[in-house]
């Protein structure tokens, strides 16, 4: 277990990484099958080996960066605590429906149950085409980090889950956070506190540009009341706070996020997916929150509201983009989905070779994330870089580095 604590805190999605979460693929992913995988927001079931042997070098570079922490484990050092054990799993018997479990899962140990929690609990006596076959479904969706929590400033917020069939991640999350000795920070899910019944909001479609600007998606995953919610929680906090919440089109499910139309790089630079985020019909709408005064107004777009704000960011196009098909297929394999592990420097999938031109061409070294963990070059030779890493499986789940990882600190940003 570790024992020193981490003193949460996120204030950009570009400021140093010292530590971040990750839940490296296992066996959830070969709990699916082609019947399943729609179930479970998979368009494909994925190849196991494959995927992990792409993860171990995503973690691999991570790991020179940061302190990285595997949520697996962090589960089963909570799980030892009988108390938090039963507490957990009454919730998910309740949640789920199952509660004719509870005492099959209470009296396993904790690493038994850490991975029956994630991939799943099946009947022997069932055939595996029977939709009853796993009474505990699994969590083939937690590699994606980012989507069920998120950290804003000193918080360790949790999504409000637009599917039902994550809302276990949920549970686990909120229940590290508030009882693993590792975190502190306060733990909160505005659209439950702030928020109506049906308001719904992710962790994909919340970035933290600055201590008083934060983006948010509106989008098949986060809506309007979520975006209230989230006002709602600006409020109690101290200054004028920003939040700039970016319409997405609502199809195809490349766009159920906004880090996969946009993400930050660098103090001066971000990336973007062109025909919506410089699309006008796609409305930007500016909050701007002074306590408990709130006022709204229209954007031209994303890209010219943060200049306003004094974030001179100039975008980057996915895919480069210009009139072609490419920024359209390397979108759908989320191109535009980056992981900043200090200012300038950040992860991507390597397989979106034209949107990696487009880096390279804008001053950035090009790295292979498997020289990086191999001890062939280092992340300290370059002022600016985009480290890539094959990404062909993993990339088949619908995300990307941004979406596999979850920051709970980093260092501040000069602006």
């Amino acid at each position: 277990m570790d024992s020193d604590r981490v003193k949460v805190c996120v204030n950009s999605e570009i400021g140093k990484l010292e530590h971040v979460l990750v839940h490296t693929p296992g066996p959830e992913l070969e709990n699916m099958t082609p019947e399943t995988a729609h179930d479970y927001l998979f368009s494909d079931i994925l190849n196991l080996p494959v995927a992990e042997n792409e993860h171990k070098y995503f973690k691999g570079v991570l790991e020179k960066a940061a302190k990285v922490h595997e949520i697996g484990d962090l589960l089963t050092d909570i799980l030892h605590n009988e108390e938090v054990k039963n507490n957990l799993v009454d919730r998910i018997c309740q949640s789920e429906d199952i509660l004719f479990m509870a005492d099959q899962l209470k009296s396993m140990d904790a690493a038994v149950l850490s991975k029956a929690l994630i991939e799943g609990v099946h009947q022997d006596n069932v055939p595996v085409t029977d939709p009853h076959y796993f009474t505990l479904h699994p969590l083939p969706n937690l590699y994606f980090m980012r989507d069920a929590s998120f950290t804003m400033f000193n918080n360790l917020m949790i999504s409000h889950m637009a599917t039902k069939v994550r809302a276990r991640e949920t549970a686990i999350l909120e229940t590290i956070y508030s009882t693993h000795p590792l975190f502190d920070g306060e733990v909160i899910c505005p659209a439950k506190k702030y928020g109506t019944a049906d308001a719904i909001m992710e962790g994909g479609d919340i970035h933290i540009v600055r201590d008083d600007i934060v983006l948010s998606g509106m989008s098949a995953r986060t809506n309007k009341n979520g975006i209230a919610a989230l006002v709602e929680h600006l409020k109690t906090k101290p200054g004028i706070k920003h939040l700039i919440a970016q319409q997405l089109p609502l199809t195809p499910e490349s766009f159920i996020h906004l880090d996969m139309v946009f993400t930050m790089l660098n103090v001066d630079r971000c990336m973007a997916y062109e025909p919506v985020i410089m699309n006008p019909s796609m409305s930007t709408t500016h909050f701007i929150i002074d306590g408990d005064k709130v006022t709204t107004k229209d954007e031209p777009n994303l890209v010219v509201a943060l200049n306003a704000l004094g974030v001179p960011v100039e975008p980057i196009f996915c895919g480069g983009g210009g009139n072609s098909l490419f920024p359209a297929r390397e979108q759908w394999h989320s191109g535009t989905n980056f992981f900043c592990f200090a200012p300038g420097k950040f992860l991507g999938y390597a397989r979106n070779r034209h949107t990696i031109e487009a880096i390279n061409k804008a001053g950035f070294d090009v790295v292979m994330a498997a020289d990086i963990v191999e001890g062939r070059d280092s992340l300290d030779n370059h002022k600016k870089c985009v480290v890539t890493f094959i990404g062909n499986e993993l990339s088949r789940g619908g995300g990307g580095a941004r979406c596999m990882t979850m920051p709970v600190q980093r260092q501040a940003v000069e602006w």
